[in-house]
């Protein structure tokens, strides 16, 4: 114990001497910087923070305007909340903004920053996200992998189906659904049954673990000194986390590689997986992989694709129960759209102009990034209000890409999210298969709770449950009960009212609680001094 406090007070004082000697530095007085607030010595403005940023910045952009800075302990914090100030930062300079900082928890979580997400803007970076693009997102993988998402959402709808009357949780049903088309994009059919949903459930467990850790402020992240000694723990708490999930990798892994060799028979298309190792025993100077860069890739796709993806459906949820007539026009839309003797299929959701409206008011209002927040009235009228037809009439052009700066729900530039074709599909087939099938209500005497948790997403304080209720669907006369939720079903069940084609074709709140105007503050960095 001595020598834990030995250690401390031997960080605490290297720490004063190194940021005194920076503070002395005539370079960093006299750069030119923007204005922003005075902090205390060494620590900056760390000791002023509240628990709500977002409201806090938002006053602190009334006082500085729309570019200001502040000292978070040894670094240098600048807060942008302004759309050309963001076109200038992650379209026109992007090259000198895209580099990531990265907190202590994520380069334990991802081998030290050798995933897509943390990772430096170096070759590295590039390839693996060139291989990932190629092989997972696009348009002809993304069509291929199509069966797949259907099947995974047939079975969802089939667990609520049998489970009607009885409370769901949109947050479990909905990562459930998002973890199986994952590890089956990822790794195939290697684990199976009761085997893939125990590794599901603890995929579950440990991703919100890591992600409540990811933002979990460390007193380290601030001065990096202090790193060594990891004085709150958080690092080795993330790579404890991390070894679970390298079991399972590391079992995948080798079931793979017999799979290569042929002592493991497997007939279809090569999973992501197999194309990663076969390239890294190619050993192409082009294309260098390591078994660590394999793994953090499945960190970003595991975390990255399961957790905001969840926390998205129970906000859409969440919104539209707090908003009957908005529940009203989507099952309306659905009718016409779908039919209401049709099961929903994927080349439905192009024509849900309204549920499309819904699903990007609900990111403008809790985004997955909680810092990416479009709340500027000049811009949002009534901004702090849930108005899905403010995306209709006109402004549909206002989507998920990052080209227009007023609103970044996935970011923008060479940092956007790079899982968002996936992304938006699974969103909108999820939601109108749920919307579509059954009536929607709260248990009785709730109601819903809209205030929320600011961690490294925007995630709900309480998770939300709901009760369905079955919609009838008819069939030339005959009503089909289980065998019309079958997931290995390939009933065709006709397109529906205006749909058609072929399936490869192309009261809310401010999410905190308080009832207030957060602003509109749009990007925040991180920059080491």
């Amino acid at each position: 114990m001595d020598q834990y406090y030995t250690a401390i007070v031997s960080a605490l004082v290297m720490c004063i001497i190194w940021c005194i000697k920076t503070s002395l530095n005539p370079a960093r007085r006299t750069r030119p910087l923007p204005p922003g607030p005075r902090g205390l010595p060494i620590l900056g403005y760390l000791p002023f923070l509240g628990n709500n940023l977002l409201h806090q910045f938002a006053d602190l952009a009334q006082r500085y305007g729309p570019i200001y800075k502040l000292y978070l302990g040894n670094k240098l914090c600048v807060v942008i909340n302004s759309p050309s100030l963001v076109k200038e930062v992650v379209r026109d300079q992007d090259s000198i903004f895209a580099d990531r900082d990265a907190n202590i928890a994520a380069l334990a979580a991802t081998y030290g920053g050798k995933d897509i997400s943390f990772s430096s803007l170096n070759s590295e970076w590039r390839t693996m996200r060139k291989i990932f693009v190629r092989e997972v997102l696009s348009n002809k993988s993304l069509q291929g992998s199509y069966n797949l998402r259907k099947e995974e959402v047939r079975k969802a709808i089939s667990r609520v189906y049998k489970d009607a009357g009885k409370p769901v949780h949109f947050g479990e049903l909905s990562f459930r659904t998002e973890i199986n088309v994952i590890m089956n994009l990822l790794w195939g059919g290697i684990l199976e049954g009761e085997e893939c949903e125990r590794v599901g459930e603890e995929f579950r467990e440990v991703v919100t673990k890591i992600v409540d850790l990811l933002g979990k402020p460390n007193i380290a992240d601030f001065f990096p000194v202090l790193a060594r000694f990891d004085i709150q723990g958080v690092k080795k708490e993330v790579e404890g986390y991390v070894k679970s999930m390298d079991r399972i990798y590391d079992d995948v892994i080798a079931r793979c590689r017999k799979m290569l060799c042929g002592e493991i028979k497997r007939e279809g298309k090569k999973d992501f997986l197999q194309v990663l190792l076969e390239l890294q025993e190619k050993e192409d100077p082009e294309m260098p992989i390591s078994l660590r860069q394999i793994k953090a890739i499945f960190m970003d796709v595991v975390g990255g694709g399961t957790d905001t993806s969840a926390t998205t459906i129970e906000w859409v949820m969440a919104n539209l129960l707090s908003n009957p007539k908005a529940m009203e026009k989507v099952q309306k839309e659905l009718s016409e759209v779908v039919g209401l003797n049709n099961i929903v299929e994927e080349f439905h959701t192009p024509k849900l102009k309204y549920l499309e409206a819904v699903l990007k008011e609900t990111m403008r209002l809790h985004p997955p990034v909680p810092l990416l927040v479009p709340r500027d009235p000049s811009i949002w009228e009534c901004p702090s209000e849930f108005k899905p037809e403010r995306f209709l009439d006109g402004n549909e052009k206002c989507d998920f890409s990052g080209n227009n700066f007023h609103y970044l729900p996935f970011g923008s530039g060479r940092r956007v999210c790079v899982g968002l074709p996936l992304a938006e599909k699974m969103l909108m087939y999820l939601l109108a298969s749920l919307l579509h099938s059954f009536e929607w209500k709260l248990p009785d005497r709730e109601t819903v709770d809209m205030s929320a948790t600011f961690v490294i997403v925007l995630r709900k304080t309480t998770p939300l449950l709901a009760i369905p209720s079955p919609s009838v669907m008819k069939f030339d006369g005959v009503v089909i009960e289980g065998a019309l939720f079958d997931a290995t079903s390939d009933m065709d069940v006709g397109g529906g009212g205006g749909g058609g084609g072929a399936a490869d074709e192309d009261t809310a709140g401010d999410g905190d609680g308080d009832g207030d105007d957060d602003g509109a503050i749009i990007c925040v960095f991180l920059i080491p001094t």
